[in-house]
């Protein structure tokens, strides 16, 4: 079948009177099929009896989404398409390229679509003379969206609707994030009742995922998914002004045969433009972190959130090649307080002395800034002054403000540390990702989730697991896990000495499998250097990654994630929920040739609960055609490092 059909005799003939006469009424002009570049994936889109447009969605010949509605009610104006909108020319492409992101989740990308695009033509009745509907089919979902032309007649609308359906196919499975608490689901469509942010998970059939999300939001409020009939769900957001120039946000569809063929998506990214200047200063890796850190004690030395524990942490992140060190709140005075100056606060003058010794050593300091100083103070002079100092990044905490004032400041303070040569984190509820890492490579990471240690009361083995698959398909998610203090009890912690319910080898296992441009570790030195093996795993995850493949998964229950570092060595990931199992690992994406595998994996007697800290490892020598067998205590995890051969690992200590 070609990616573009047509589906009548009647709508043929109403193509040729609409060519002659110029435009074709939106009533007459005809749906396409348009399909994936694979074959796998076919929409049918276009006009309905009453002009307005519809899309559904099939895979390998099995409905998903039936005809479910896609535009904008401009109340007044009527909507978009819909009566007095007419379809002047419909123009198909096929993209078939590569883009090669500065850092992600694998060196090369592939960018294959097949995409249609409707110009419509307006007429008295409407608010602009001239509009555009475009659709793109890829292999692992579809997106749609709404333009208006710079140069169209009219003037700006506000108050717009948007019109975009989601109407399944059946009452299929879900989970959805939660903000600071456990996902929602597994729960059938039908029994949603509140609105919900994205990301939705779809379980339609047994290899059959989809995800509901955004890409490229440029204005207006991020979307939001109301139910809108038993197994139909709709979008609901302000979309802001609407005027020429005005290219809407892609709604995504993604699909895949498995939920880590959505994890493993580029899809947001890609629907997301290219970046303007210069990025090549943007540094991905590990971060350690002088938050959790604050009252734990090594020995003689209490650890605080001053020069002294500074100075430790740098020497340490530089003896194991980690490339960042943030520095949390209260740096430059408590972070609520409005006397508090980002820029001449308390300890200002040890933080430029501590950026300068960093530097030596080839390790940022990140900076944090709470949003009380970044409104008090001039955001743009605090922004260059930390550029100026030499800092490597910038965490912005609990930004305030309506959905789409926060956008808007997101947009804003990632552009500022873009000019500064400044990363950026953006933590305590943020706006969700939507791909903007492409057009901003600084923008590594954020707490789109709840972190792991502030969240020990509801954080269970199965939240991560979850979240995974959820949280972590909008884009790369700081969730702080790598905790290896995990006595029982209270510890010698500040802020919140709770309990870790998960293993040591699954604490580790997480920092690899948790997506970011910043993995930032939350313990001190002496404890990772107490666990020397899994202190060379997490050394040797080197970014930016070379590939990253989901090897397997089942949403709630496990999750098996491989990466390819920056120097060739593999490193592959497990961890379970509270039930123990066993899984088999294969390592079809070796190259050939000998590897030396350094495995460690919970003890016999591990659990997430007590016994969190027994492991055991061993080494192999592997190759592509073997597999690993790999048990997984509850709550626990495995760690695989696999180097080519002649690395030559150190013998099991």
């Amino acid at each position: 079948m070609t990616s573009l059909s047509l589906v009548s005799l009647r709508t043929r003939s109403c193509l040729l009177l609409g060519m002659l006469a110029g435009t074709l009424p939106a009533t007459a002009a005809e749906s396409v099929k348009l399909n994936s570049p694979d074959g796998r994936l076919e929409v049918t889109a276009g006009p309905s009896e009453v002009g307005a447009f519809t899309y559904a969605l099939n895979a390998t010949g099995t409905p998903l989404i039936h005809g479910s509605p896609l535009g904008i009610d401009f109340s007044k104006g009527g909507p978009l398409p819909g009566s007095g909108w007419t379809v002047a020319r419909s123009i198909p492409r096929k993209v078939s390229g590569k883009w090669q992101p500065l850092w992600g989740k694998r060196a090369s990308v592939p960018d294959r679509y097949h995409e249609m695009t409707w110009k419509l033509a307006g007429s008295d009745r409407t608010p602009f003379d001239r509009a555009t509907v475009t659709l793109r089919v890829y292999d692992d979902g579809i997106a749609f969206r709404i333009g208006i032309p710079a140069d169209a007649k009219g003037g700006e609308v506000a108050g717009a609707v948007d019109l975009t359906e989601y109407r399944f196919a059946g009452d299929y499975t879900s989970w959805g994030y939660n903000g600071e608490t456990h996902n929602h689901g597994p729960e059938k469509l039908s029994a949603i009742r509140q609105t919900r942010p994205p990301v939705i998970v779809v379980q339609a059939d047994e290899d059959a995922f989809l995800a509901l999300h955004e890409a490229d939001l440029r204005g207006g409020e991020p979307l939001q998914l109301a139910k809108a009939g038993p197994t139909t769900l709709r979008a609901s957001a302000r979309l802001g002004a609407i005027a020429p120039g005005y290219l809407g946000p892609w709604r995504v569809i993604f699909c895949g045969r498995s939920p880590g063929t959505l994890v493993d998506s580029h899809l947001l990214e890609l629907l997301n433009p290219d970046p303007q200047g210069d990025f090549s200063w943007v540094k991905p890796g590990m971060a350690v972190w002088d938050w959790r850190i604050n009252g734990a004690q090594a020995g003689d030395f209490t650890y605080r959130m001053d020069y002294p524990s500074w100075v430790r942490m740098v020497d340490f992140a530089a003896e194991n090649k980690i490339p960042h060190l943030v520095l949390d709140a209260n740096w430059y005075g408590p972070e609520f307080k409005h006397d508090s100056d980002p820029l001449k606060g308390d300890k200002a003058v040890d933080v430029r002395k501590l950026i300068a010794k960093a530097k030596e050593k080839d390790v940022g300091v990140w900076l944090y800034l709470n949003d009380v100083g970044g409104r008090k103070y001039p955001l743009e002079q605090t922004l260059a002054q930390y550029g100026s100092w030499g800092a490597a990044g910038v965490k912005y905490g609990f930004m305030s403000g309506t959905p789409e004032e926060k956008n808007h400041l997101t947009q804003r303070i990632t552009e500022l540390c873009a000019k500064n040569r400044l990363l950026i984190d953006f933590h305590d509820k943020p706006v969700h990702p939507y791909g903007q890492v492409r057009t901003w490579p600084n923008a590594v990471t954020r707490e789109f989730c709840h972190a792991q240690l502030d969240a020990r009361s509801i954080f269970q083995p199965k939240t991560y697991v979850t979240s995974v698959f959820v949280n972590m398909i909008a884009g790369p998610i700081d969730m702080n896990n790598g905790m290896f203090d995990l006595r029982q009890g209270p510890t010698t912690r500040v802020d919140n000495p709770m309990a870790v319910p998960s293993t040591l080898v699954s604490e580790a296992a997480r920092t690899l499998i948790t997506y970011s441009g910043v993995t930032i570790l939350p313990d001190i030195p002496e404890y990772y250097r107490k666990y020397p093996d899994l202190l060379r795993f997490i050394a040797a995850q080197q970014q930016p990654w070379r590939e990253s493949i989901t090897l397997s998964g089942v949403i709630g229950e496990h999750i098996i994630m491989a990466r390819q570092s920056a120097t060739g060595a593999w490193l592959v990931g497990a961890a379970t929920n509270e039930s123990a199992r066993e899984l088999t690992i294969p390592l079809h994406f070796l190259s050939a040739g000998d590897w030396s595998a350094t495995i460690t994996m919970d003890a016999a007697d591990a659990h997430y609960l007590h016994n969190r800290e027994t492991r055991v490892t061993e080494q192999r020598k592997l190759t592509a055609t073997d597999t690993i067998r790999v048990k997984l205590a509850p709550g626990g995890g495995t760690c695989i490092l696999l180097e080519a051969a002649n690395a030559n690992p150190p013998a099991n200590r």
